[in-house]
């Protein structure tokens, strides 16, 4: 056999990672840079779960989506949704075939690791405002110090106002930070365990130090803050109870490196699926099966909740369906998630040459080589993992190189080195066939993560191609 035979055999044989960058034709790069941008508007305006369904919901009414309560009776090409508690959301485009022929689904969690306030947040210490702490998620406490931080979330009042705050985003807003133990006198904390560096309880928000201007009483600087509040917002130290206010960072998202080829951003685990998923509903007219697409919550501590993919909330919108749609049947239900196909939208960890002995270099993924496929997660021995039969996963192939939409096949980390989970199994238990594609990220669950443009792109590519086909 010749060289150039050998070489041509390894080229049809091997499965090798190539870099997606290489070869793309002008029109090709323009669209992922394109893309790149108005995902990334998405992300700087959509910091928390809520904002997601928000800014998603706002994208669905733009192009032709209604509120499934405003439609009696539903038929192919008909385009809804439904918003869970202003936390999730679920828009479908009803097909061609019977919804009990089983639904095409790709979903995605809208909630990421952050910093959330208790329910009795506020004190004074040294004549600081403080605000004590509860975090969020899988994260290295120690990342999230002296950073800038800001503040989002919903305080509601007994008598049902709502009060909407974001502090932080907007250029002439202030920040917040969590203060760290400087080097010179650290000696003690850096003797410490890197997990237990900055412990839970020693995350607590700096948040002012003007006292109120009288010597009468006592916590002048909590005084000073809650007056501040409630000159704007109307609020009392009580109303915290009722309240859900996170601290996220407040650096916008922004594109990386001399050449512009990742995004860095926070919140990338998962509102990168949550996007690609989205766009990748926009164009779909009127699919063979019907397409939905899920953005849930609460994925990073459990997946349970009302707004959780545990929650029957999800089960409630897809019998609504089968009703508007004429199925009636008591096994309806059962029967449509039996036949059902589903794509877990959730990002895997990129391979980090700071770090390779985390890494498996055989089975990991890599920035810039395409969306990751992840045939199961979990820990250890497959612990708490949903695997996708090999038959699905052939299948997911074929429709990515229909559209030629790059992918390599990966699983988190080294075996024993730790894991993770994803929604899979949440959809699996549900009878519902489902494979882990998601987009390769660097640094995930920390306040700045980073992707590939390039995979961003194919991941947009390839879930539309599996919605519609």
């Amino acid at each position: 056999m010749s060289k150039t035979d050998a070489k041509e055999l390894k080229e049809k044989l091997f499965n090798t990672k190539k870099n997606g960058w290489e070869h793309l034709s002008d029109e090709e790069l323009k669209n992922i840079f394109q893309f790149a941008d108005e995902y990334m508007y998405y992300l700087n305006n959509s910091k928390t779960e809520k904002e997601i369904v928000k800014s998603s919901k706002e994208i669905l009414l733009k192009n032709g989506f209604i509120d499934i309560s405003e439609r009696e009776n539903l038929k192919p090409g008909d385009k809804v949704f439904f918003v869970n508690k202003d936390r999730a959301l679920y828009s479908a485009v009803i097909g061609e075939d019977n919804l009990e022929e089983g639904l095409k689904i790709v979903a995605a969690h809208a909630d990421s690791p952050r910093i959330d306030l208790k329910q009795n947040p506020l004190y004074e210490d040294s004549e600081l405002g403080m605000l004590k702490t509860h975090y969020y998620g899988g994260l290295k406490k120690y990342q999230w110090t002296n950073i800038p931080l800001s503040m989002h979330g919903t305080i509601v009042k007994p008598d049902g106002e709502k009060i909407t705050i974001c502090i932080g985003e907007k250029e002439e807003d202030p920040i917040f930070t969590i203060s760290d133990l400087l080097p010179h006198l650290a000696g003690a904390q850096m003797d410490r365990k890197l997990k237990e560096g900055v412990q839970g309880e020693e995350l607590n928000i700096l948040a002012g130090s003007i006292p109120y201007d009288t010597e009468e009483v006592t916590e002048r600087v909590k005084l000073n803050i809650l007056k501040l509040l409630n000159d704007k917002y109307g609020i009392k130290e009580i109303d915290f109870t009722s309240s859900e206010i996170e601290f996220v960072p407040a650096f916008k998202a922004k594109s990386l490196g001399f050449d512009y080829s990742m995004v860095a951003g926070y919140g990338q685990d998962d509102k990168v699926c949550c996007y690609t998923a989205l766009r990748a509903m926009l164009n779909i007219d009127k699919p063979r099966k019907t397409a939905v697409c899920v953005l849930i919550d609460k994925e990073e501590i459990g997946f349970e909740g009302v707004t959780g993919m545990y929650s029957r909330m999800f089960e409630i919108f897809i019998h609504e369906l089968l009703e508007k749609t004429g199925n009636t049947s008591v096994s309806g239900l059962d029967k449509t998630f039996s036949n059902s196909k589903a794509i877990s939208a959730d990002v895997d960890g990129a391979y980090d040459p700071n770090f390779a002995y985390a890494f498996e270099k055989n089975n990991t993924s890599y920035l810039g080589k395409g969306m990751a496929i992840v045939k199961y997660t979990g820990a250890r021995g497959k612990s708490g993992a949903s695997e996708a039969p090999a038959e699905f996963v052939a299948e997911i192939r074929r429709i990515f190189d229909k559209a030629n939409a790059k992918y390599q096949s990966c699983e988190l980390g080294r075996v024993d080195k730790g894991g993770g989970g994803t929604i899979a199994l949440t959809l699996a238990n549900r009878g519902i066939e489902v494979l882990d594609v998601g987009v390769p990220v660097m640094g995930m669950h920390s306040p700045y993560e980073i992707t590939s443009k390039f995979d961003i792109y194919q991941a947009y590519k390839g879930y539309h191609e599996f919605l519609k086909s």
